[in-house]
């Protein structure tokens, strides 16, 4: 693949994984998460392509 290809696929998932995290943790601080787990389900798609890929797992509550 292409250094153009890696370099915006890169770009995209670091955006993902940046921004959802701040999410995430800005919800379990408006929550009272403690001992509590919750499922958690991240869907891309790239729908040109066809591609539609979840990723599931479970995240802990804060102490």
């Amino acid at each position: 693949m292409s250094d153009d290809f890696n370099m915006s696929m890169r770009k995209f998932l670091k955006q993902v994984g940046v921004t959802s995290q701040q999410a995430i943790e800005e919800a379990m601080r408006d929550a009272a998460t403690a001992g509590k787990d919750y499922t958690a389900k991240a869907v891309i798609s790239i729908p040109e392509l066809g591609l539609e890929h979840e990723v599931t797992g479970t995240i802990k509550g804060q102490d």
